[in-house]
């Protein structure tokens, strides 16, 4: 669609044209000439979605803020998923996974071994030396957030310890890589290279996605990579980085019962931590963590 000037954004901010995004688009042509791939309009929020994705993280926050402040030993994963679906209901929110594709849950609970997609249970009962990954994503009035936190549970060993915090730091390099105006490919890069450098994995099957409107957007932000390469960060895009680093392999598998639950090949452990971002014009909005 070609706009004059004092059209109305196509962004549906209601200003005109030439007040919005005429400028972010001249950028964007002199990047796609210069065979840049470039973000399709579809993936920038404007000032009303952005608000919106940030209220419903504020439900996001506070349910993994009231995870952190009860989990602990002897607690079963089904009383996690009791406390977060609660949690939402109160506040006018909609659990985003429940009955999502057939997942049965509120969240998802990986432990130890298990990479991702982890279904709560009663008879999962969390015991002294687990970690966990809880991970929560919020639908509010149309918007979602997603986030996920690793919790370790009373006195860990040294190597599932070591495996949370390089993991948190991994997010860390992968949120410092994101520049607006830059590449895709260099969180990857920077994830990758981080956590390899530690002697660990990174999971490929799975990686970050676009959020916001739906609860899996484009694009796929992988957490392996090469700098310089992949589609264009410009402000307005939302998305998650949630880096899964295993201690071993990073090969995975589903388990074949439940269809969900995914574990790492060899049995060692995996650990994952989940921002969502909002790209701004001078750098990133941690909007949900």
């Amino acid at each position: 669609m070609i706009l004059s000037n004092d059209d109305k954004c196509w962004c549906k901010s209601g200003l005109k044209y030439n007040e919005c995004h005429l400028d972010f688009d001249k950028k964007l042509q002199v990047l796609k000439k210069q065979c840049c791939t470039v973000p399709k309009r579809k993936l920038i929020k404007n000032k009303e979605q952005i608000e919106g994705i940030r209220k419903s993280a504020e439900i996001n926050n506070g349910i993994l803020d009231l995870v952190s402040e009860t989990i602990k030993a002897g607690m079963t994963t089904e009383d996690i998923n009791t406390l977060a679906h609660e949690y939402t209901i109160s506040r006018g929110g909609i659990p985003a996974t429940l009955n999502y594709e057939g997942f049965p849950k509120s969240l998802c609970t990986s432990i130890n071994d298990e990479v991702c997609h982890g279904i709560p249970s009663k008879d999962v009962i969390l015991k002294n030396g687990d970690i966990i990954n809880v991970d929560v994503t919020t639908i509010l009035n149309g918007y979602y957030s997603d986030a996920s936190r690793m919790f370790m549970i009373g006195e860990v060993s040294d190597e599932a310890r070591k495996l949370v915090e390089i993991t948190k730091e991994c997010l860390n390099k992968g949120l410092e890589a994101v520049k607006p105006w830059g590449f895709l490919g260099d969180i990857g890069a920077a994830i990758q290279k981080y956590a390899q450098s530690n002697g660990y994995s990174v999971v490929r099957d799975f990686g970050g996605h676009g959020v916001g409107l739906d609860i899996h957007e484009d694009p796929f932000v992988s957490h392996c990579g090469s700098k310089g390469t992949g589609m264009i960060l410009a402000p307005g895009m939302v998305f998650t980085i949630e880096p899964m680093i295993n201690v071993g392999s990073h090969k995975i598998f589903i388990d074949e019962d439940n269809g969900w639950t995914t574990y790492t090949s060899d049995g060692s452990l995996s650990a994952q931590w989940e921002n969502t971002i909002l790209v701004t014009e001078d750098g990133i909005e941690i909007i949900s963590k």
